[in-house]
């Protein structure tokens, strides 16, 4: 698989958890895909400075893509 077909399997997969972000006025961005299997993402609105934004990375977000997307191996946060 392509890192394009990657990237936008991502992209369906943040799209379907991204609704849990806005309730609370939070949201995600994807930034990058490297080949490696890191991908990269931005948290906006109020997950930006929550205190809970580790945890919602890797028991929400990270869980989400891997088991959806299994070229991902691992998924770090940038500001």
């Amino acid at each position: 698989m392509n890192i394009e077909d990657i990237n936008q399997k991502i992209l369906f997969v943040l799209g379907q958890v991204r609704p849990f972000l806005m309730i609370d006025g939070g949201d995600i961005e994807f930034v990058s895909f490297t080949e490696d299997g890191i991908a990269t993402v931005r948290f906006l609105g109020s997950c930006k400075d929550c205190a809970l934004k580790p945890m919602t990375l890797r028991a929400g977000i990270e869980r989400a893509i891997m088991h959806g997307v299994p070229e991902v191996k691992r998924i770090e946060a940038v500001n």
